[in-house]
């Protein structure tokens, strides 16, 4: 599928979760590219922020999951995303 359509957002959070399954077995930062791909993709694909932050913030990368988990708040917040917005702001205070 990433083949076929290298620029889908939807393709892209999917690599990027299978990544971030693997957990500490050295895969955040391929995760972590590809929630970076998505978001470049479609930077209104708020989940692609939380799940980044959530990747960051699990490999002890607080600073950088704090400054992801902000730019997707600003993102759920242009896209009127309620849901996205309270789950973003949830981990985000969770980390301040």
């Amino acid at each position: 599928m990433l083949e076929a359509e290298p620029e889908d957002a939807f393709t892209l959070y999917g690599v990027a979760q299978e990544y971030a399954k693997r957990g500490q077995d050295g895969d955040v930062g391929r995760a972590v590219e590809f929630y970076d791909r998505c978001i470049a993709a479609d930077p209104s694909y708020c989940y692609a922020y939380y799940h980044k932050g959530r990747v960051q913030a699990d490999a002890g990368e607080t600073k950088a999951a704090v400054a992801t988990l902000r730019e997707g708040v600003a993102a759920a917040r242009k896209a009127a995303d309620g849901k996205a917005l309270g789950e973003l702001t949830s981990l985000l205070d969770s980390l301040t």
